[in-house]
């Protein structure tokens, strides 16, 4: 039975870091919301309470039964459960005098505490919160304070019960992550085997035991997700994988034979379906950005059911479902209302009557990348940057015809191969070109021109929840900006979209 951390989430916007920050001490840990979690069985090493956006002082904050845990396991409370742990067990939680929020200095630290000994007298931590401990309970003695917070950490006398009113998960918080390591690994004793190699081997062993000798159909995108999918269903069941890779018509230059040539020579057993006509008929004459998404989702299910059709004995539709996914499905607030239509390809298993196996729903984005390298998946996949559902198709504002595609097409390559050749490729989380929908004078020699204009878009971002612009040399986006105006008929003008997320989004439409 794989050992393991509960968070109980209390819908705080660090719930998902506390997660990753433990992941990475290899050991593994599951969210789950404060007022749904499972009995903690023999499995479970210890708990940690998120904080949260409510104040323990309001009438409805959120309430927990602690009863199971509370003395049984290891518990640390970050913020709001800090405050929780402190307000319904005899303390007091008041407003704070100042807001307190950002860095702040550890002072008194109690240097034998086994959550913090080895930490600096004087360690950086990150504060955010509106309310502060006032008074402790009889039993709780402070272990350390801050210049402003008198309770910056407590430790419940007699228990291995701790709670901090900061946030070891955030980059801020410089020894966050030895704090954290004390908790996970010396209090909790967890034993740090939650490896890329270990993961393979159990899901392997879990795939083989649910899936016998069914066959399974997979979607691939040529993405991270399904090709880190295909390879853990592959190396389960072998050809019982069959793999189909759908061509919309908007995927970049050249992607849907590069990308069949790279799952042929991982073995995959893989039908290509070239299916860009349909797609841009239907796209004809649609400019509104949620039917552009509606249409290519619509007709993805209908090109990929009628290739699946064409199967015998298929029982399994395989899904590159990852971790955030599941989490937002059981969140503390409900699903999100925000998910964009071209992510929910949920008629799918209904219409073909077919059980859902995602064999990487346990997992992060970045520990994918690492189960992905461990199987050998080729990098030109593993490191591809996110490239979005309905492919050009929402890069190209307005109506999607062919000749847009062909343009967007040859404008995306340069921009793509300069990042590559100037070793910044690597460096961005996202890339792409978006063609507007707007015409401007131009000169070309002694003619004037009126021509198109697209926009080069380059993000840094770990999930695609936030973003911010890359600063990209001036020189690099002179040269790119040259490139496509001399090389790519039909556009006479670049700009560069120095926007983030939020208030921006990553694509346009």
């Amino acid at each position: 039975m794989q050992e393991k951390i509960l968070i109980l989430d209390f819908g705080s916007q660090y719930t998902q870091l506390i997660a990753r920050r433990v992941r990475e001490l290899n050991v593994y840990c599951e969210i789950h919301p404060y007022n749904h979690y499972p009995a903690p069985d023999s499995s479970v090493k210890g708990v940690i309470l998120s904080g949260s956006p409510s104040s323990v002082r309001d009438a409805n904050a959120p309430q927990v039964d602690l009863s199971p845990i509370k003395g049984a396991f290891p518990l640390l409370g970050v913020c709001y459960g800090a405050q929780y742990l402190a307000q319904n067990y005899g303390g007091e939680v008041k407003p704070s005098a100042t807001r307190e929020y950002g860095r702040a200095m550890l002072s008194k630290v109690e240097a034998a505490n086994p959550l913090i000994c080895g930490l600096s007298q004087t360690t950086q931590v990150w504060m955010s919160h509106g309310d502060t401990i006032a008074r402790i309970p009889d039993n709780y003695r402070i272990i350390a304070s801050t210049e402003d917070v008198p309770v910056a950490a407590f430790q419940i006398d007699g228990e291995k019960t701790w709670g901090i009113q900061f946030h070891p998960e955030v980059y801020h918080s410089t020894e966050g992550s030895q704090l954290l390591k004390h908790f996970v690994v010396d209090i909790c004793g967890c034993k740090q085997d939650w490896t890329p190699d270990s993961f393979i081997e159990s899901t392997v062993r879990e795939l083989q035991d649910k899936l016998g000798n069914d066959k399974v159909v997979l979607g691939l995108s040529g993405g991270v997700d399904s090709s880190v999918a295909a390879m853990l269903l592959h190396k389960a069941i072998g050809k019982n994988l069959v793999c189909i890779f759908v061509d919309m018509g908007l995927l970049r230059k050249n992607e849907f034979e590069d990308v069949l040539r790279s799952y042929e020579s991982m073995g995959l057993n893989v039908i290509g379906v070239r299916a860009g006509d349909k797609f841009l008929s239907d796209l004809k004459g649609v400019t509104e950005p949620e039917n552009k998404r509606k249409i290519i989702g619509r007709d993805f299910i209908e090109v990929f059911d009628a290739e699946a059709q064409k199967l015998t004995d298929v029982k399994w539709l395989a899904q590159g479902t990852i971790y955030p996914d599941v989490i937002e499905s059981v969140s503390v607030n409900g699903p999100s209302a925000t998910i964009k239509s071209h992510h929910n390809v949920g008629g799918l298993p209904e219409k073909m009557h077919l059980k859902i196996v995602e064999p990487l729903r346990l997992l992060f984005k970045d520990e994918v990348r690492r189960v992905g390298r461990q199987l050998n998946i080729p990098m030109e996949i593993l490191g591809r940057h996110p490239f979005p559902g309905p492919g050009l198709g929402i890069r190209i504002l307005g109506e999607v015809t062919a000749e847009k595609v062909r343009v967007l097409q040859e404008a995306d390559k340069i921009f793509i191969d300069n990042l590559k050749e100037a070793g910044l490729y690597d460096k961005v989380w996202q890339a792409g070109v978006m063609l507007l929908p707007v015409q401007s004078v131009g000169v070309m020699g002694d003619e004037r021109t009126y021509e198109n204009c697209v926009a080069l878009r380059a993000v840094t971002s770990t999930d695609g929840m936030t973003a911010d612009w890359v600063h990209l040399p001036y020189e690099f986006l002179a040269k790119v900006s040259n490139e496509i105006i001399n090389r790519v008929k039909g556009i006479n003008r670049v700009v560069y979209d120095i926007s983030s997320k939020p208030p921006a989004t990553i694509e346009w439409e």
